[in-house]
C-alpha cells in the first residue's frame, strides 16, 4: 500500500561556508537557492563577525537569505550555477550545497508496540516527561486536543527556543506541550515567488503531514478519537508527556523512503541516522470483492458511506480498452455511457487512489476497485481483471467489514517501504529498523481534507494515513522514553568510517566542523560499532571468502550479567563468535567480541533478495540482544 498522502516541499538545508571577494560573471543562468559552508576559523581578523564578514565580503548582500552561527558557519544566498561553482573552489569554502525539492516521506500503535498504562517504559519514563522532541516538518495544527498542555508542569528550564508568531500564529499557540515553533519560508519564495493563499506564513500547518507525525510521536491522550468512525479509539503519541519544539520549512526527513519494494530504494543511509521503515500492525479495515462467479477477494478501505448492502453492480475494467489513461482512471478519461450505475476497475500509479475514485465518481460509477501492480501484489487485480474478461455480463459487489483488531502476521514490511542495500556503503545495513507506518490515526489539520485534495472540503480531527514518515515518529517517541539509551559510537568512530569508504579530511570536515585527519592504515568501515553485520563479499569472489567483526557491547542492566549467545546461521554460510560468554560486574559493563562469518560464494543461494540472512541473539535468560547477520556478493556503487 503506498503513502496515503505525499507532497513534494522545498528542503531548507542547513550548512556553513565563509565567503571572500570574488568576481562573478553575470551570465543569463537561472538564480537558486544555496547554503555555503564556512570554515569558521578562517574569518579575517579585521571582521569583527562572521556576518560582517558575509556582507562586506560578498557583494550582493540582499541576496543574502539566512547567517548560521550555531550548528555551523555559513548563510543561504541566491545564486546563479556558476556563481555556486565558483564560490565552492575557494579553500574557506567548505561545500555549497544546492537547496532542493523533496518528498515527505495513533489509536493502535502504542499498544501494539507494548505501551501499557500501569507498567512498563509508559509508567518507567514517566511517558517521556520534559524530553524535548523537535519535529522538522510542515508545521503544527495547535488547536488540536493532542497538544493540550493540561496537568502538564513548566518548561524545562533548558529550553532556549521561541514561538514564532505569523499568519493565524500567536504566542497564545504555543503552550506547555507545544514550546517551541518556528517557520523558515525565505528559501522557498527565493525560488518560487510569495507563499501562495493556500500556505500559512507561519508554523501553522496547511498540509496536515506535520500535524499528523508530531501527535504520532507525542500527542496527549484525546478520547474519542477516529476518523468517520475507523480505528476508533483513544488517541495517544508513544511519548505523551514529551514536549514538542516544530519547525516548519527544514524539512529533514529520517525515514526509509516510499520508493519499496525497489531494489537499493532505502534512503537516509548515512549510520548517524536511525532509518526507520514502515510495517503493519495488527488492525486492518479489510474490505470484500465478491465476484459473479462466488469468488471472494480481501481488500482494505476506508469507505464510511451507505453500504452496498450485497447488491450486485455491473463490473467494468476501462483498461480493456488498451487506453492506458483510461485504465489509470484518469481526469476526463472515462466514458460515463460505459460506467454509469458501475463498479470500476482503476489501475493504480500516476494519480492518488482517492483522485481516481473521484474521477469514478464524477463520471457516475457506484465504487471503484483499485488494482495493485506487480510490485505491490497484483494477484486479486489480476482475478477481477480474468473474471471481467471471462464473461459478457460480470457484476461484482463489495461488503466493507470496518475497523478490525488483531491480524495476522504483524508486523509486515510495508510493500512501500524502501528496501536495502545501502547502496552507498552497503557494510551498513539499511534500514535500521521498522515501526508501525501503515494506517496510522494520528491528529490533522483543519486547512485539508483528510484526502488533502483541493475537491475535499471535509473536516476531521485525525486521519488516517501510511508512510515510512508515519514510522519515523514512533521512533522518535520512543526514544523519548529510553532516557537511559546507550549509544557508544563516538564521533572519531564516524571519521574512521567516512575515512573507511574513501572521503577524504576536507569532506569530512563539513560534517565534523573541525580540522580532521585520516589513519595512515585505512578502516575497514565494517568495523564501526554498529549493531548488524554485513558481510559482503566481492561480486568477483570464487570460493571460500571471510569477514571478521569487532563489536563492543554495554550492560545496562542489573550487574553481574552473563550473556551467552546463539546463532542462526544464514544458509551455506558459517559463524563462529569468540568469547563463548560475556561476563560483566559492578566494574566492568563493556565487552568486546569477534564474529567471524565465513562462506564460499560459490555454493551460496542468494534467491530473489539477492542475500542470505541469519543473527546473533545474546541472552542473560531475561533479556535478548539481537544482532541481524546480511551476507551478499556486491561491490559499492
Amino acid at each position: 500500500m503506498a503513502p496515503f498522502l505525499s507532497s513534494s516541499i522545498p528542503l531548507l538545508l542547513l550548512s556553513f561556508l565563509p565567503l571572500l571577494s570574488l568576481s562573478f560573471s553575470t551570465v543569463d543562468q537561472p538564480y537558486k537557492t544555496y547554503i555555503i559552508r564556512i570554515d569558521s576559523q578562517s574569518k579575517p581578523s579585521i571582521f569583527p563577525t562572521h556576518y560582517n564578514w558575509y556582507t562586506t565580503e560578498f557583494t550582493s548582500t540582499p541576496q543574502i537569505l539566512h547567517t548560521y552561527d550555531t550548528v555551523f558557519h555559513g548563510f543561504s544566498a541566491i545564486l546563479t550555477p556558476d556563481r555556486a561553482a565558483t564560490l565552492s573552489q575557494h579553500p574557506s569554502v567548505l561545500a555549497v550545497i544546492e537547496d532542493q525539492r523533496k518528498q515527505l516521506h495513533t489509536t493502535r500503535s502504542p499498544q501494539f508496540l507494548g505501551l501499557r498504562n500501569q507498567r512498563g517504559l509508559w509508567s518507567d519514563s514517566n511517558y517521556g516527561s520534559d524530553v524535548i522532541i523537535g519535529v522538522l516538518d510542515t508545521g503544527i495544527w495547535p488547536e488540536r486536543r493532542s497538544f493540550s498542555d493540561v496537568n502538564l508542569g513548566p518548561v524545562p528550564g533548558r529550553w532556549k527556543g521561541i514561538c514564532e508568531v505569523g499568519e493565524r500564529f500567536t504566542a497564545r499557540n504555543c503552550n506547555k506541550k507545544l514550546i517551541g515553533a518556528r517557520f523558515f519560508t525565505k528559501g522557498h519564495e527565493a525560488v518560487g515567488g510569495a507563499i501562495d493563499t493556500l500556505e500559512f506564513k507561519s508554523p501553522r500547518d496547511a498540509d496536515g503531514h506535520g500535524t499528523h507525525t508530531a501527535s504520532t510521536a507525542a500527542g496527549r491522550h484525546a478520547f474519542r478519537a477516529s476518523m468517520e468512525g475507523f480505528a476508533a479509539g483513544i488517541a495517544k503519541g508513544v511519548a505523551p508527556k514529551a514536549r514538542l519544539a516544530v519547525y516548519k520549512g527544514v524539512f529533514v526527513s529520517s525515514s526509509a523512503g516510499n520508493d519499496g519494494p525497489n531494489f537499493m530504494s532505502v534512503t537516509n543511509l548515512a549510520p548517524w541516522i536511525v532509518t526507520v521503515g514502515a510495517g503493519t500492525i495488527d488492525r486492518s479495515f479489510p474490505a470484500v470483492v465478491v465476484l459473479g462467479n462466488g469468488k471472494k477477494l480481501s481488500g482494505v478501505s476506508l469507505y464510511a458511506g451507505l453500504p452496498l448492502s450485497g447488491k450486485m453492480y455491473p463490473l467494468v475494467y476501462p483498461g480493456k480498452s488498451g487506453v492506458l489513461a483510461a485504465s489509470l482512471c484518469m481526469e476526463n478519461s472515462l466514458d460515463p455511457k460505459m460506467v454509469r450505475g458501475k463498479i470500476v476497475v482503476c489501475d493504480r500509479g500516476s494519480s492518488p487512489r482517492v483522485a481516481k475514485g473521484l474521477v469514478v465518481k464524477k463520471a457516475g460509477g457506484v465504487g471503484m476497485i483499485l488494482a495493485n501492480g506487480v510490485s505491490n501484489g497484483s494477484d486479486e487485480g489480476d482475478a477481477v481483471k480474468a473474471y471481467v474478461s471471462s464473461t459478457s455480463n460480470p457484476v461484482a459487489t463489495i461488503s466493507f467489514k470496518g475497523t478490525v483488531i488483531g491480524i495476522k502476521p504483524a508486523p509486515v514490511v510495508a510493500s512501500f517501504s524502501g528496501r536495502g542495500p545501502n547502496g552507498i556503503s552497503p557494510e551498513i545495513l539499511k534500514p535500521d529498523l521498522i515501526a508501525p507506518g501503515v494506517n496510522i490515526l494520528a491528529a490533522w489539520t483543519d486547512a485539508a481534507g483528510p484526502t488533502g485534495l483541493e475537491s475535499d472540503p471535509r473536516k476531521t480531527e485525525f486521519n488516517i494515513l501510511s508512510g515510512t514518515s508515519m514510522a519515523c515518529p514512533h521512533v522518535s517517541g520512543a526514544a523519548a522514553l529510553l532516557k537511559w539509551l546507550v549509544y557508544d559510537i563516538t564521533n572519531y568512530d564516524y571519521v574512521n568510517f567516512l575515512c573507511g569508504i574513501g572521503y577524504g579530511p576536507r569532506v569530512i570536515q563539513v560534517i565534523t566542523r573541525s580540522p580532521v585527519s585520516c589513519p595512515v592504515k585505512k578502516p575497514l568501515p565494517e568495523n564501526l560499532n554498529y549493531p548488524s553485520l554485513a558481510a559482503l563479499f566481492s561480486s568477483s569472489a570464487k570460493g571460500a571468502s571471510s569477514k571478521t567483526f569487532i563489536r563492543t557491547v554495554t550492560n545496562v542492566g542489573q550487574p553481574n550479567a552473563v550473556y551467552r549467545f546463539t546463532i542462526q546461521a544464514p544458509k551455506g554460510v558459517t559463524v563462529t563468535v569468540k568469547p563463548r560468554k560475556l561476563v560483566f560486574t559492578e566494574a566492568v559493563k563493556k565487552r568486546s567480541f569477534i564474529v567471524t562469518i565465513t562462506a564460499n560464494t560459490r555454493n551460496l543461494s542468494m534467491g530473489d533478495s539477492g542475500a542470505v540472512f541469519g543473527s546473533i541473539s545474546w541472552s542473560d535468560g531475561k533479556h535478548v540482544v539481537r544482532s541481524p547477520i546480511v551476507v551478499a556478493q556486491m561491490d559499492p556503487l
